[in-house]
């Protein structure tokens, strides 16, 4: 297991998010500075969440687009029914996705064998024959539209269930930039397009320069391509757990050590 050797780490998660990450971080020799970039709350019910709802015992596959979907998703189903209907197959976007879902005793039928993202999820065999079909997709208002488009492309009958919305933080960001103009921050952890976004709305012009000079861990291609010129460098996690992008971490540690000082 790779030492971090004081690495200060960013995290940009929701507050109620980045315990666990922190402890890890903090675990492995690392210093964790918390800066939540926006934060989660419930959507309010809506048409859209009840008409989602009111497929489900239609409905052939259920997909969980994030934690946070997983976790409101499964929310807003108890407050319809004890639980999924029989006979959905469930599936979830990423490894964190599924453990909130195992967790709340939902067995996880499809998850992407590669990347974490819509992407990976969309090669998966099951997804390729949905033509009649109806399928729910938990998100959060706003989110991206490709899960829904391809599978509508494909023939299903996609309905989207928004579950939770996305908030800007009201965090003061000073004391991270103190201790990033002093050179404690080596790197971030940014999870989602949105949350870089946020960050650099909340940072100002002094961070986001910071953040031009700063490596970054995000969770998908998505996120490092949005990333492409706002971070120094965007390494996607190979598992999106708290424990993969720690060993991101690591490995971007390691490398780095090996470098010689600029001359």
């Amino acid at each position: 297991m790779a030492d971090l050797d004081g690495t200060g780490v960013l995290i940009t998660r929701p507050a109620h998010q980045s315990d666990r990450l922190a402890a890890l971080v903090e675990e492995r020799g690392g210093r964790a500075f918390r800066l939540p970039a926006i934060g989660i709350e419930p959507q309010p019910d809506s048409a859209a969440l009840r008409a989602a709802l009111d497929a489900l015992p239609r409905c052939r596959i259920a997909i969980f687009v994030s934690a946070n979907a997983a976790e409101h998703g499964m929310a807003a189903v108890h407050r319809r029914f004890a639980t999924l209907p029989a006979g959905i197959k469930v599936a979830a976007v990423g490894r964190a996705s599924a453990r909130v879902l195992e967790a709340a005793g939902v067995a996880v039928d499809i998850l992407p064998a590669g990347p974490g993202d819509s992407e990976g999820l969309l090669a998966h065999p099951a997804l390729s024959d949905v033509a009649g079909e109806v399928v729910v997709i938990f998100r959060g208002v706003g989110g991206r539209g490709l899960l829904a488009r391809t599978l509508r492309e494909r023939g299903a009958r996609v309905l989207a269930a928004p579950c939770y919305r996305r908030v800007r933080s009201a965090s003061d960001p000073s004391a991270v930039l103190a201790q990033w103009r002093a050179g404690a921050i080596d790197i971030a952890v940014v999870t989602s397009v949105e949350s870089l976004h946020a960050l650099a709305d909340l940072l100002g012009d002094e961070g986001r320069a910071l953040m031009r000079a700063t490596p970054a861990v995000v969770m998908s291609r998505r996120v490092a391509e949005a990333a492409r010129g706002t971070v120094s460098e965007a390494l996607v996690a190979e598992d999106m757990s708290d424990a993969g992008i720690v060993e991101a971490i690591a490995r971007w540690r390691l490398r780095t050590a090996d470098r010689p000082p600029p001359t």
